[in-house]
């Protein structure tokens, strides 16, 4: 090939190659986004777990809900009070007093307490033993199958499995609600960390028929409602409700339970 030849391919490609970045130079600036500093900043103070417990798709989606003033500088359930001092810190206005909310699993039933219809031999997974017969081994159809399918959903270590049935530990509870959407029994609540005295049990059978199917059973006998001089606590449905709004935890329902099935958890 010749000089001139050389000369020419280089300068058309030169040329190419300049039209194409004056274009995409123009085109940029054209169809630019323009991104709220305050979104990027409040994106960066949230945790980046992307659970969607705050319903939005992802850390983004609640950033950018949060920089528009569409949602609570709180919002983030993970994050807690100190996000959201950091979230309000950015946005200029007050965060106001947030009160964390941990699961806790609404069943006592262990192997001791729980009776069986059969043994399960299969895959250690609550959805699969909920799709056996009778909605799995345990007689009381409203129990904790024990296969450990919340515990692998969270995140952050917060369930374990002890003798047949899933428990919380508060402390490393981060309120992400995976376990709550994981259960398949749907025996898994989010309550404020401030509530001391739990209902363990989730059974709606009658009394008679609870006891047939496990000991430390809700029986719906209205004794804790009795017990309790603040209305905090409702016998719905054959089980017992504690109104964390009205608890004043002052621990009379858990005395008056014959069945000692409204636990002090600390």
């Amino acid at each position: 090939m010749s000089i001139s030849g050389i000369l020419i391919a280089t300068a058309i490609v030169g040329a190419t190659g300049l039209f194409i970045g004056v274009f995409l130079g123009l085109a940029g600036k054209k169809f630019a986004v323009e991104v709220d500093e305050k979104e990027e900043l409040v994106l960066e103070a949230l945790p980046g777990n992307n659970c969607g417990a705050c319903g939005y798709p992802g850390c983004s989606g609640l950033a950018a809900a949060i920089a528009k003033g569409e949602a609570e500088v709180g919002a983030c359930p993970v994050g807690g009070a100190p996000v959201a001092a950091a979230i309000s810190e950015i946005m200029g206005i007050e965060a106001g007093a947030l009160i964390r909310k941990v699961a806790y699993v609404k069943c006592a039933g262990d192997c001791e307490s729980a009776k069986q219809n059969y043994d399960y031999y299969g895959v250690e997974d609550c959805v699969i033993m909920n799709m056996m017969q009778d909605g799995g081994p345990k007689k009381c159809n409203y129990g904790c199958l024990g296969g450990g399918t919340c515990m692998r959903a969270c995140p952050f270590g917060a369930i374990y499995m002890e003798n047949g049935i899933a428990k919380v530990d508060k402390a490393l509870c981060r309120s992400c609600e995976k376990c709550v959407q994981s259960c398949p029994k749907h025996i898994i609540e989010m309550v404020p960390e401030t509530e001391q005295y739990w209902v363990m049990c989730a059974s709606m059978d009658k009394g008679k028929d609870v006891m047939a199917a496990c000991s430390v059973g809700c029986i719906g006998c209205k004794m804790c409602e009795k017990a309790c001089e603040f209305d905090a606590v409702k016998v719905v449905d054959n089980i017992a409700h504690i109104d964390a709004d009205k608890c004043t935890n002052c621990g009379a329902c858990a005395e008056k339970c014959p069945k000692k099935i409204i636990f002090k958890v600390s």
